[in-house]
């Protein structure tokens, strides 16, 4: 069992037998067909990415966060045992899970790499911006690929807005709002268009700034100058950057004073990784080719 299952809520099950009656509202004719016979079903890796969604399937021949190359062909990465009709019931379920979880894990973990690879410590974090009733998921998948889930909800810290700054009239009303309802426990960001907005979120106690839409240029020099000024008044605010920061212009962002990027791009249009099950016929040997690579 992957370490990151821990993570999971007692709720998760339930969520997916919610999935599963989502998709068997009635009848299962398929599952008519095929019974109760017990059968073995592998699950292949068809595409190149970081294995995530351990928590699906029985047997697994690799750790989770394992990079699967299969070269062009395809891995043997778990199997699965159990009634034919239960295995059916649960594969296009499984497999879109484990599709999207490891399509966001492996972006993930090549945003870390990167930042890795240029010297830049800060935090590789995702964004807020993930799929109605799928974001556990999401999550998950960027837990494994090492990056940072940032704020899980609404409700585990404050993210001060344009909307929000707007509709109180100033930063300074919106922090001083918020601070009142959340107490010291829950951090309040706030998202700033230029350094005066900068400046003004830490003289009213915001706990992170972000540097919302700059562009690379006046992010070096923005975060130069908030940082400056917070190290002068002995004050701890993170900087944050984000706003349209993909993974191909990721590089330019990782810059001094910069203590965390976050990319919506990291569940946003992320490529899949491919995946299939299948049942073994009964006259095929067992043999299960785990030819590929694996790197942990």
């Amino acid at each position: 069992m992957s370490r990151h299952a821990a993570l999971l809520p007692a709720t998760f099950s339930r969520t997916i037998e919610d999935w599963l009656a989502e998709d068997i509202p009635s009848f299962d004719y398929g599952g008519y067909v095929v019974g109760n016979d017990d059968k073995v079903a592998t699950l292949f890796c068809k595409s190149d990415g970081v294995l995530a969604g351990v928590p699906f399937f029985d047997q697994w021949n690799f750790e989770e966060g394992a990079e699967i190359m299969p070269y062009g062909g395809k891995v043997a990465v778990a199997e699965v045992r159990g009634p034919a009709r239960r295995i059916l019931m649960g594969e296009r379920l499984a497999l879109n899970i484990l599709a999207r979880c490891s399509g966001v894990a492996s972006r993930a973990r090549r945003l870390r790499t990167l930042a890795d690879t240029l010297g830049f410590t800060g935090v590789i974090a995702g964004t807020r911006k993930t799929t109605p009733g799928f974001r556990l998921v999401e999550k998950y998948g960027m837990e494994v690929g090492g990056a940072d889930t940032h704020r899980m909800d609404l409700s585990t810290m404050v993210m001060l807005k344009d909307n929000h700054i707007w509709a109180t009239g100033s930063i300074t009303n919106a922090v001083k709002s918020a601070r009142s309802v959340a107490g010291f426990s829950v951090k309040i960001e706030v998202e700033c268009q230029s350094e005066q907005d900068a400046y003004e979120a830490i003289d009213a106690g915001a706990d992170i700034v972000m540097l919302d839409n700059f562009t690379p240029d006046t992010l070096r020099l923005a975060a130069s100058n908030v940082k400056t000024k917070c190290q002068s008044t002995r004050n701890n605010v993170l900087i944050e950057a984000s706003g349209g920061i993909t993974e191909n212009t990721a590089a330019l962002y990782m810059v001094p004073g910069i203590d965390i990027i976050s990319f919506g791009t990291m569940t946003q249009s992320v490529p899949h990784v491919d995946f299939s099950l299948k049942i073994a016929h009964e006259t095929s040997e067992p043999a299960l080719s785990t030819n590929g690579v694996c790197d942990f």
